[in-house]
């Protein structure tokens, strides 16, 4: 313990009232004076420690509220470019469909034909062969009585009635 200006101290100074003695009033009332400045100092720290921390919730609430209105607006972009390519996606999915069955009906179609032109092909021989034994007789390739072989000579494949094999070129790929 230590005494300096008539004001007696102990050795350690946390600032407590106690182990300070006071030799009168007039040290009491400084004493009390030295606390009520450093409450009043604390109490004003602690006042603009609180407005920094209600600024700083504030400015973090701005953000917060900026950053929900950015996102809500690329929310309705997105929205609107997902509902834009649905709509293309069904017209080309329609286009498609109506594409599909047009195939279908083309490739229908050109089966018949194929089976009209095989129909022809194969009717035209039998006519010719039958026209060309009815009216040309003698022309049709024979075969001697005697050797059993066809005269190359004699006949030849026009004259002799003799069709060439008329197939319909296979068009599938």
């Amino acid at each position: 313990m230590t005494l300096s200006g008539g004001t007696l101290t102990s050795g350690t100074s946390s600032g407590s009232s106690r182990g300070v003695r006071s030799s009168g009033s007039e040290g009491d009332v400084q004493l009390q004076a030295l606390m009520d400045l450093k409450r009043k100092r604390r109490k004003e720290s602690n006042r603009e420690s609180a407005k920094r921390s209600r600024l700083r919730k504030q400015q973090h609430l701005d953000d917060m509220t900026s950053q929900v209105k950015q996102l809500e607006t690329e929310k309705k972009q997105l929205i609107t470019t997902l509902n834009m390519t649905t709509q293309s996606y069904a017209a080309v999915e329609a286009q498609n469909s109506v594409l599909r069955a047009q195939m279908i009906e083309l490739d229908s179609r050109l089966c018949a034909l194929r089976e009209i032109i095989i129909y022809r092909s194969n009717a035209g021989q039998q006519l010719s062969s039958a026209t060309a034994a009815t009216q040309y007789p003698s022309s049709m390739m024979t075969a001697t009585a005697s050797t059993g072989y066809y005269d190359v000579f004699s006949a030849n494949a026009w004259s002799s009635g003799m069709q060439l094999m008329q197939q319909p070129i296979d068009l599938l790929y």
